[in-house]
């Protein structure tokens, strides 16, 4: 049964990634990059670059090329952090918050999709049931 479980699990999971990054392909983003951006748009203060990683939960030097792609397109600018001038803080442009909207509401309809064959009542109960089982891994 558990094994069951995780497949179904793994295979919507994979099913959300697929249309998700369909729906961020007009938006010119990977999904990784979408999901630096969404990071970065909800951190206050603005995030280092380490604690983008640490975030996004990669190693540091993979966060640079994926934060050089948001900055490329307009989305991030990278500033000198006034408490420690060695350190570079990542601030969310007005462009970027534009496209962090999109992104969002790419996510929600892929996820309507999805779920839509489910009731209210249905979508409710898995959420709190993934939320248990999300909190206990930690």
């Amino acid at each position: 049964m558990e094994t069951e479980l995780a497949d179904l699990v793994h295979g919507v999971g994979h099913r959300l990634r697929r249309g998700y990054g369909e729906r961020l392909g007009p938006l010119g983003l990977s999904p990784g990059q979408a999901r630096a951006l969404r990071v970065i748009a909800d951190a206050e203060p603005p995030l280092k670059m380490v604690q983008l990683a640490e975030r996004l939960r990669i190693v540091p030097r993979s966060v640079t090329p994926v934060v050089d792609a948001l900055e490329e397109a307009g989305l991030v600018r990278r500033e000198v952090d006034p408490a420690s001038r060695r350190s570079t803080l990542l601030v969310i442009t007005p462009e970027g918050r534009t496209e962090y909207g999109r992104v969002r509401e790419a996510r929600r309809k892929v996820a309507e999709e999805l779920f839509a064959v489910l009731t209210p009542d249905q979508r409710e109960q898995l959420r709190e049931l993934l939320s248990v089982v999300d909190h206990q891994a930690g």
